[in-house]
């Protein structure tokens, strides 16, 4: 072949090659999604694997362990700001996607699933949404305590004629974590150290919420905070426990509700496939499963039901939270609580 016919020939070739990517990518949709996941897995991989076959998007998911729940899964996202490898933030709570807000790591999207969502369970920026919502509970062994005995708030924990008779989760991580900002921010800075430095002195301090719940049951425990979720498989368990929501006398503060969170990742590598996961788990359906199921989500989207396994903040005195706000106290609360129960 002459030097001009193989010059004619490379071409031909590479205007093929072009021609075949470009139709490839014209047919291509988005095949997969990568989640970092807060919620309990069992909970979480069934709904996975039926947005797969709705879809034929695989998705390829992280979670947390027990002990130090979303806070390695937010780190690991701020570790790899410069090159995202997560698309979707699917967090158990609310407070670690404020950071990742605060950070200017999340991606603003208005998904249409999220529109009937009230104001207070969406970022007005459209940078993240909450669902299914848990309630932080006092779980109570019914064997050890008597009605009129039950704890009706969470200062009981501080209360010394339960010394070392209840129990609550490291206050570092988790929905625990979350409530503890929300305390310094309503009680203010001064009350909120007096009252987790009581906590520490009176309480059993254990690994998690789930190992609290899971303390009473066994009798281990008088009573614990703990959430909906963990405390409702004990009780359909058959376990002799029953669940409290505190504080709901005249003056008192009320239970505070934590919802989930769904954010996109600024920057993601499947942006697309973001965008159809956070609709499919923003639908109505995807509520009403968790709430059906065994950790009993409680709704935020109007017109669905919740369990009756679990109270809502329409049948209890709910506690007022202004999230903004306990994402700003989150550094003051980690370093006092930081110092105060991980000390010899």
């Amino acid at each position: 072949m002459t030097k001009r016919g193989q010059i004619k020939s490379l071409g031909m070739m590479v205007v093929m090659a072009v021609g075949a990517a470009l139709v490839g990518c014209g047919k291509r949709g988005p095949s997969e999604v990568v989640v970092y996941a807060a919620l309990d897995r069992e909970f979480s991989e069934p709904i996975f694997r039926d947005f797969t076959d709705a879809t034929g998007i695989g998705v390829r998911s992280k979670f947390d362990i027990e002990s130090t729940k979303t806070v390695e899964l937010a780190q690991r996202v701020i570790a790899e700001r410069e090159r995202p490898r997560c698309d979707v933030f699917w967090n158990n709570e609310i407070l670690n996607t404020l950071r990742l807000e605060r950070q200017g790591l999340l991606r603003p999207y208005n998904s249409p699933s999220g529109a009937d969502f009230p104001a207070s369970a969406r970022s007005p920026k459209g940078l993240w949404y909450g669902f299914a919502a848990r309630a932080r509970v006092l779980i109570v062994n019914t064997n050890q305590l008597a009605e009129e005995r039950w704890p009706k708030s969470i200062r009981d924990l501080t209360d010394a004629q339960w010394y070392e008779r209840c129990g609550i989760a490291k206050p570092l991580f988790g929905t625990t974590a979350t409530h503890a900002a929300c305390l310094f921010a309503t009680l203010g800075d001064d009350e909120a150290k007096d009252f987790f430095s009581a906590v520490r002195r009176n309480a059993n301090i254990m690994g998690g919420n789930k190992q609290v719940a899971q303390a009473v049951a066994a009798g281990k425990l008088a009573f614990g905070l703990t959430d909906t979720d963990d405390a409702i498989i004990e009780v359909e368990n058959g376990m002799p426990v029953t669940i409290v929501y505190p504080d709901q006398g005249e003056g008192q503060m009320g239970t505070l509700f934590i919802p989930n969170t769904l954010a996109i990742i600024k920057d993601s590598p499947n942006p697309e496939a973001a965008e159809k996961l956070v609709d499919y788990l923003l639908s109505a359906d995807v509520e009403r499963r968790l709430a059906a199921g065994p950790s009993a989500q409680i709704p935020l989207r109007p017109g669905v039901a919740a369990s009756p396994r679990v109270k809502t903040p329409a049948e209890v005195r709910a506690m007022e939270v202004d999230w903004s706000a306990a994402a700003e106290k989150w550094e003051t609360a980690a370093e006092f609580l930081k110092s105060e129960f991980t000390a010899p």
